[in-house]
């Protein structure tokens, strides 16, 4: 399988809208086409699948090492070409303390061995845009630039113009016009959920046709190349347990598809449920898997879920492993204040409480370790994004955590018995410790 990434010198420059019309466009030319997303996004890779019609994978090179990199890339196929979005800017890292941060799209281009297509925006751009072009061409000699897209072209004057400063430098593969009715629409953690957006297969039919009109899809497929070392093997994160329930709905969406997939491979049964359905687990599940989401937008709903209620009580009565993530361990607290200061009582099944009336960033990379519950001391490399607040938290903590650049943090998450969160995702486990691939504290 070959394969491309598509990044940017910066966020805003129309990475996710061009990726998901080029899926599309590839898809409908007769191109197999798989897609990845670099780093700890939740959201862009269920558009991904909604465009290609298969499961999306994170591929974070902050937390993981490069043969799992590559294992998980080549596990993507059997396809014609992987088609990988960035994250932020082609050179942004994790903030670990050096000059160039660690773990950014150019470190996981590098690590798989692609050549990066480059998208720019071109609005109000002239023959300058060759300087900002040759200046990322030449930052890393270990990652190759096959090409350029110019998004937000103003006119076919604008193209010539730019393809006339470019024609030394490095192909174009196309030059895309503005296009206003291709915005998608946003909330505080990115990107409305690709399960929320009723306009989406119009919204994805229009992408492609856009990309299909402006860009050589030939040429740009010519220049993908093979993924490096790809016939490491995956190494899976263990199961939570042998039949998972996981809940999943518009308040339950943040679980990542690697993981998934990894429990299955190991023999694990996934049953999903939705809270939101007031449907609770599988009476024979014997773990429970909240992930994170938006349960501040339904704190109404769960509240008064009573089925969801009285089976995440059941399930805890029979012992059963129950972990939350981010919006999921906001659910198993006591209770959780919303946007317009109401409180919404919980399951109560951990002694939190938390609010999104009091809002402020959390965000960055966490190395963990567990010190208590079922997790029993083993390390992960993890993420945390969100604005909710801590009010109190009265119990045992679950990890001990340090951010990117192995600073201590205050011990994150709680765990009672065989219940367990925090407000981290999880992205790898990490046992033992790898130089290099965010090891345990």
């Amino acid at each position: 399988m070959r394969g491309l990434v598509i990044a940017a010198p910066a966020s805003g420059q129309g990475k996710t809208t061009v990726t998901l019309g080029l899926l599309g466009a590839l898809r409908r030319a007769g191109w197999a086409v798989a897609a990845a997303k670099s780093g700890p996004d939740y959201i862009d890779p269920a558009f991904h699948a909604a465009a290609t019609g298969r499961a999306s994978v994170n591929l974070d090179p902050w937390a993981c090492d490069v043969g799992q990199l590559r294992a998980r890339a080549a596990a993507q196929g059997p396809a014609d070409l992987l088609v990988v979005e960035g994250a932020m800017g082609l050179h942004d890292g994790a903030d670990d303390g050096s000059a160039g941060g660690r773990g950014g799209t150019a470190d996981l281009a590098a690590a798989l061995g692609l050549p990066v297509v480059l998208v720019l925006d071109a609005a109000g751009a002239g023959q300058g845009i060759a300087a900002v072009v040759d200046g990322v061409a030449r930052w890393r000699q270990d990652v190759p630039i096959a090409g350029v897209l110019l998004n937000r072209v103003g006119s076919p004057r604008h193209a010539a113009l730019l393809r006339r400063a470019l024609q030394d430098r490095l192909p174009v593969f196309g030059c895309l016009p503005r296009c206003p009715v291709l915005a998608l629409p946003s909330r505080h953690l990115g990107l409305v959920q690709a399960c929320e957006t009723e306009a989406l297969p119009h919204l994805l039919a229009a992408a492609a046709a856009w990309v299909a009109d402006a860009v050589n899809l030939d040429s740009l497929a010519a220049a993908a190349g093979p993924i490096s070392g790809s016939a490491a093997t995956v190494r899976h994160t263990p199961p939570l347990g042998q039949r998972i329930a996981v809940a999943s709905d518009a308040a339950f969406a943040f679980a990542y598809p690697h993981h998934l997939s990894d429990w299955r491979e190991q023999g694990a049964e996934i049953l999903p449920f939705s809270p939101l359905a007031d449907h609770g687990p599988d009476a024979a599940a014997d773990a429970v898997f909240l992930p994170g989401g938006y349960p501040e937008l339904h704190g109404g709903r769960l509240a008064s879920a009573v089925q969801f209620r009285a089976g995440m009580a059941a399930a805890a009565d029979r012992g059963a492993i129950i972990y939350g993530e981010c919006g999921g361990y906001m659910v198993l607290g006591e209770g959780l204040t919303d946007a317009d200061c109401r409180r919404h009582r919980m399951l109560g099944l951990l002694g939190l409480e938390t609010s999104f009336a009091e809002r402020r960033l959390h965000l960055g990379y966490r190395r963990l370790r567990a010190l208590a519950g079922p997790f029993g001391g083993a390390a992960f490399a993890g993420h945390e994004f969100h604005y909710a607040t801590t009010l109190s938290a009265c119990g045992e903590p679950l990890f001990a955590a340090q951010d990117a650049a192995s600073r201590a943090l205050p011990a994150a998450g709680l765990t009672a018995g065989r219940v367990m969160g925090s407000f981290a995702h999880l992205i790898e486990a990490l046992s033992p410790a790898r130089p290099g691939a965010g090891g345990p504290p």
